[in-house]
């Protein structure tokens, strides 16, 4: 249930707690006297009430696209905290978070990069730092926040503590499908010229050491990295197919996969473009939205090989597993964003159709998955559904969401 009390403080500048800081206890009289007098640990003092504490393992911001906010939204509780507000264009924005997954950092389609403190549920700092921005990463060891650029072009990478400048690469070209690496490293794909490039902070923040993989195919429009860091997967619009590059190989190397999906089918109007961080590794097969088609694609992770084939009920946007890897649900472009299917990984058949609402957007698992997280844009709101029963248990209304982002995506590599 939603508690009614926490809906009341979407307004309010503070979380509420969950736990009470105890009072320290008065040390026992055979009590070393150097423990004894040592200051306690969060005591009240002079008769003050002890502070208000609480984690962010639960925590999470949902995008609401049209007014430039974000939602802190709490999974144990299936109800809003409080709003941040000033955040600019967030029309198509991505979210990373800070190690200690207390700064949420927001990449907006302005090019603005704002730093949310989701305990305080206050805006901790904002810079506009190009003029077209499509997305963001932060370093594994949390220290660097990069951007991706339109306008005008290449990545800038920032100071996580500061938001100050670190590094400027031009590149000549817009970018997109930027993912962190291990090793204090950034990835990403250059639509106009077909390229990988690699840039490593590790010896320099100032100064990465660049790697370019050329020939990787004609306008990449996205890509995502693997779990494991190791395999970074570049979906192509001007041509069929996608490519894999192995970031274990030295020099790394492009690899085609899936070269003939669609080749001999009339393409149909791409009414919005698949994202590939919504695609997955369910075991050893990835399962991909296909470009133009009404079908979800299975190849072979290891080979690249064609494995099949799922009919579903509109053009793919989103294929996200649940964490254990058993299904995949699915949302749709227009006209059936208000559809979702859930896929077998096993036998690749779609076992549930559901109707959450209107203008399905995005989807976010819980951590261990026992619940999903859709956001209704048309509806101003957040459905929340269980897994297992394909039952909604609750919602919870939110400005135009789009985006929902859980505070376990800090501690998982290229979320």
């Amino acid at each position: 249930m939603i508690r009614t009390g926490l809906l009341a403080i979407l307004a309010a500048p503070l979380l509420a707690g969950v736990a009470l800081a105890q009072p320290a206890q008065q040390a026992a009289p055979d009590r070393p006297a150097a423990a004894a007098d040592a200051p306690p640990v969060d005591a009240a003092t002079d008769g003050d009430p002890a502070p208000t504490l609480r984690g962010t393992g639960d925590l999470g911001v949902v995008i609401e696209r049209a007014s430039g906010s974000v939602l802190v939204v709490d999974q144990s509780d299936r109800a809003a905290v409080c709003r941040v507000e000033g955040l600019g264009d967030l029309s198509h924005a991505s979210v990373v978070f800070s190690p200690d997954a207390r700064f949420a950092f927001v990449f907006g389609r302005d090019g603005g990069l704002s730093k949310v403190d989701i305990l305080g549920c206050a805006l901790d700092s904002r810079i506009i730092q190009g003029g077209n921005s499509i997305g963001g990463a932060i370093s594994d060891d949390g220290r660097l926040v990069a951007m991706s650029n339109y306008e005008p072009g290449g990545v800038k990478v920032f100071d996580a503590e500061t938001l100050a400048l670190v590094a400027d690469v031009p590149m000549g070209s817009k970018t997109v499908g930027l993912a962190d690496a291990p090793g204090s490293r950034f990835v990403v794909a250059t639509w106009d010229s077909g390229e990988v490039w690699v840039l490593d902070h590790s010896a320099d923040p100032a100064d990465p050491d660049i790697h370019r993989i050329e020939n990787v195919g004609a306008n990449p429009y996205d890509a995502l990295i693997t779990g494991d860091g190791r395999t970074y997967v570049v979906g192509l619009f001007g041509e069929k197919g996608l490519t894999t590059i192995d970031l274990w190989q030295d020099p790394p190397q492009p690899r085609r996969i899936l070269p003939d999906y669609g080749r001999n089918e009339p393409d149909l109007p791409v009414y919005k473009m698949p994202h590939l961080q919504g695609w997955t590794l369910a075991g050893q097969t990835y399962a991909l939205p296909a470009v133009g088609l009404h079908q979800v694609l299975w190849a072979d992770a290891a080979t690249g090989d064609e494995l099949g084939r799922t009919e579903v009920a509109g053009q793919p946007v989103f294929v996200t597993a649940r964490p254990d890897g058993r299904e995949l649900w699915v949302n749709f472009a227009p006209p059936d964003n208000g559809t979702v299917q859930v896929i077998d990984s096993m036998t690749h058949e779609v076992k549930q159709t559901l109707q959450p609402g209107n203008g399905i957007l995005h989807m976010e698992f819980t951590p261990r998955g026992r619940e999903v997280w859709l956001s209704a844009r048309d509806d101003d709101r957040v459905v929340i559904y269980d897994t297992r029963t394909y039952q909604k248990i609750a919602e919870l209304p939110a400005r135009a969401p789009s985006g929902i982002f859980f505070t376990d995506r800090a501690h998982r590599t290229g979320l």
